[in-house]
């Protein structure tokens, strides 16, 4: 042994016995004591010191045993002593070890006439014991002595350490040295068992220095605090305080019922249920009287236990509860419920309900607590609090803790469920305003998605596909400032004015001077009287004709296209940004591109490329990153977009993908002719459409777009400016008749009388075709006829 190992040392006699009843260490103290050295007696058996082996105690329940013993010394001669012995539990979770102590320096002075311990006696109200400088006990009062559950006078000259095994009293020797080298006191903090108690308390250790004159510490005194009732206060609060941070951090019911499970186990209780009434429209309030048997949808729960055994329900099934159980009495009562085994209020439940009896015996429970949830005036439901773990009982104080927690989450579940019908009615409304499908066009094949924001409101953004006269089509994607109702309210006016805008053929920029008025009218009318409210959106407006091949854009504010060439990088079209629709004042502008067969054309709104942890520009390379193979599926590319872009959870604001690819048009399907201004020259003009549609295979509809170009020139000639142009366009179901000339007036149907010579043309027209209109161009105007026809080859 080691001379300055403090277990040798020859104040205490300690022997260590293990746990095959053999000596495993032998201190100088013991030595002292029998007179047997260490090597005489380690790894014999310990009963062989004893004078009659007979009289070896058992080893207690409760890991500690004093008494007094009749030991046989080396001489032969009996010595008594009294012996304190207690297990020790190794950091290793093996078999463990007993120490066994006796003090053999025992103070001459009593109680009274020790200057330390008087000091002590005087200067502590409570339960006090003494140490001096080695950490040997000097003393203890009564208080002291009841909590100790041992007589005084046996244990002085012991260390806390030798009067018990538990880390709290290394623990408390550690703390100990610390004041006597610092000379300042301190206070330890624990949660244990008092001897004799059936419950953990948690107890406050106070250790002050015992100085001399010089100011030396001597000694420490160590005064013992239950403070139960504050440490369950400070954990109450602390749970109070706990939900309102994790309960309700989304607009999620089930989310928000889970928070309140967790956050409750195992502060309150080893099992948590939550249960609600199902309403009667999704979203809704549950209404109605209540009656029991009660049926109610289980939303959460959470166990101490891995899995949740206990639960006989999982998480969306229905429960139902009768008469006679705690869940059912709370709700109908409206008020909270206690029941316990013991007290029989659970057995005529249990009666009826033999998979929870059965539950209720395997794991132990032996008390419930049910909380009815409440908000607004409405029962939504009960949470359900069981212990089968924790020993003690539900007390007042805890079913005022649960009935505050669950209150707090009660708001919470209500202010999600009305997120959810406000949420639903809103996507109901924004889903009516977008398109359902996209026209199929022989211009472009797109591909869209739109995902609603994950936890804030619905949005504005939307998209289109208009067809337009000439084959031409026209792409917008455009996103309202703000959200909810008013958002996509604002979204369905701005869509249906851009269709409008749309059918009289405006230039893209054109078009958005007069969506930007627009909006300013909507701010006025949704304002106030002495103020606008503030209504604002940005918007893409693009025309592709797939005749020129040639794409003309305009955007106000809104993020440029990408664009994807056949084989080539994604890249990102440079265009003039002009203002935000509802600015005014400002002009915007356009810009012309000539797109390739198959060029791929990504319109977005800025809610798919931005995110709470990432820059915008981060987001666009990787937008193009995604693109730069888009020669698949567009479908295919758009959820490859959006696997690429949108974080877990789903996106935090609205978005919205336009993916569009472009065909041209073979100039074997167009015919132009430059037509004189000469009535008498129509006949041959006839005769040309005629062969032109003979080449086409489309004889059948001959005479049809016969008296359409007919009608169409002689109108040109007669009231147009030259030069006149006409143009034939064949889809595979579609010809398309257009008369151009230089003049801006636009011809109009009118009601011609019965004695005049003139006026029915445009209304035969528009009988025989199945749409018509006219455009403006730079140089004039177009007039245009659509034929449904069927190719003959």
């Amino acid at each position: 042994m080691r001379p300055d190992d403090p277990f040798d040392d020859a104040v205490t006699a300690r022997a260590v016995i293990a746990a095959d009843g053999t000596l495993a260490r032998w201190s100088e103290g013991a030595r002292l004591l029998l007179g047997h050295t260490a090597e005489e007696v380690v790894g014999r058996p310990a009963a062989d010191l004893l004078a009659d082996p007979a009289d070896m105690p058992r080893p207690p329940e409760n890991a500690r045993w004093s008494g007094s013993l009749a030991l046989r010394h080396r001489g032969g001669d009996t010595v008594t002593v009294w012996v304190l012995a207690h297990r020790r539990q190794p950091e290793d979770g093996g078999p463990g070890d007993w120490l066994a102590v006796t003090p053999l320096e025992v103070t001459e002075h009593a109680l009274p006439d020790d200057p330390l311990v008087r000091t002590a006696v005087f200067q502590s109200p409570c339960a006090t014991m003494v140490f001096d400088e080695r950490l040997r006990l000097r003393g203890l009062n009564d208080a002291m002595a009841d909590l100790l559950g041992l007589p005084a006078d046996h244990l002085r000259g012991l260390k806390p350490t030798d009067i018990g095994g538990r880390p709290q009293h290394s623990e408390l020797e550690e703390h100990m040295r610390r004041v006597l080298r610092t000379g300042r006191p301190h206070d330890m903090q624990t949660y244990m068992k008092a001897t004799g108690e059936d419950r953990p308390h948690a107890w406050l250790a106070r250790l002050a220095p015992l100085t001399d004159g010089s100011g030396r510490a001597r000694g420490v005194c160590v005064t013992a605090h239950d403070f139960t009732e504050q440490f369950r206060a400070r954990e109450r609060l602390q749970l109070v305080n706990e939900a309102s941070i994790r309960i309700g951090t989304t607009l999620d019911v089930t989310r928000t019922a889970q928070e309140l499970a967790e956050v409750c186990v195992p502060a309150l209780a080893d099992f948590v249920s939550v249960d609600l009434l199902e309403p009667e429209e999704p979203g809704g309030d549950p209404s109605g009287p209540l009656t029991t048997p009660v049926s109610l949808r289980r939303v959460a729960h959470h166990s101490l236990t891995p899995g949740s055994p206990e639960s006989i329900a999982e998480a969306g099934e229905v429960v139902v509860y009768p008469a006679a159980a705690p869940h059912a009495d709370s709700l109908i009562a409206g008020h909270s419920v206690v029941a316990s085994v013991e007290s029989g209020d659970l057995d005529p439940w249990l009666a009826v309900d033999e998979a929870r009896a059965r539950q209720i015996r395997e794991f132990g429970v032996h008390s419930m607590l049910s909380v009815p949830l409440q908000a607004r005036g409405t029962t939504l439901g009960v949470a359900a609090f069981t212990r089968f773990r924790r020993p003690d009982f539900f007390t007042h104080d805890d079913v005022l803790l649960a009935e505050e927690v669950t209150a707090r989450a009660a708001v919470c579940i209500d202010n999600a469920r009305r997120y959810s019908r406000e949420r639903e009615t809103t996507l109901t409304l924004q889903r009516s305003l977008l398109p359902r499908t996209l026209p199929r066009t022989a211009a472009v094949e797109a591909a869209t998605r739109y995902l609603p924001a994950a936890r804030s409101g619905v949005g504005g953004d939307w998209f289109d596909v208009i067809p337009l006269s000439g084959m031409r089509v026209a792409m917008v994607v455009g996103d309202v400032v703000g959200q909810g109702i008013q958002a996509s309210a604002t979204m369905g006016r701005l869509r249906t004015a851009v269709r409008t805008l749309a059918d009289i053929d405006l230039a893209p920029d054109e078009l958005l001077a007069h969506l930007d008025d627009l909006v300013q009218h909507l701010s006025h009318e949704w304002g106030s009287d002495t103020s606008p409210s503030e209504v604002g959106a940005t918007c893409l407006y693009a025309v592709y004709d797939p005749v020129s091949r040639r794409c003309t854009l305009a955007r106000a504010g809104h993020l440029p296209p990408v664009l994807i060439p056949p084989g080539g990088p994604a890249r990102q079209l440079d265009l003039p940004s002009g203002p935000p629709l509802g600015t005014g004042g400002l002009p915007f502008e356009s810009a012309e591109f000539e797109l390739p067969e198959n060029t791929v054309l990504a319109f977005y709104t800025d809610g798919l490329v931005t995110a709470p942890a990432r820059d915008m520009e981060v987001g666009q390379a990787l937008l193009r990153e995604a693109l730069s193979n888009a020669s698949g599926s567009l479908d295919e590319t758009c959820d490859r977009v959006l696997h690429t872009l949108l974080v877990s959870g789903g996106p935090p604001d609205d978005v919205a993908l336009l993916l569009t690819r472009t065909h041209g048009l073979p100039s074997s399907q167009v015919a132009t002719w430059d037509i004189p201004a000469d009535p008498a020259l129509v006949a041959p003009v006839r005769k040309q459409v005629l062969d032109q549609l003979a080449d086409w295979a489309l004889t059948e509809a001959s005479f049809t777009a016969e008296l359409v170009v007919s009608e169409l020139v002689t109108n040109a000639i007669r009231y147009g400016a030259p030069p006149i142009r006409l143009r034939l366009i064949h889809d595979a179901s579609t010809l398309i008749c257009e008369v151009s000339d230089t003049n801006h007036t636009a011809p109009h149907l009118r009601r011609a009388k019965t004695w005049d010579e003139g006026g029915r043309g445009l209304l035969l027209v528009a009988q025989l075709t199945q749409r018509w209109g006219s455009r403006h161009t730079a140089e004039g105007k177009t007039i245009w006829a659509e034929m449904t026809v069927v190719d003959e080859m």
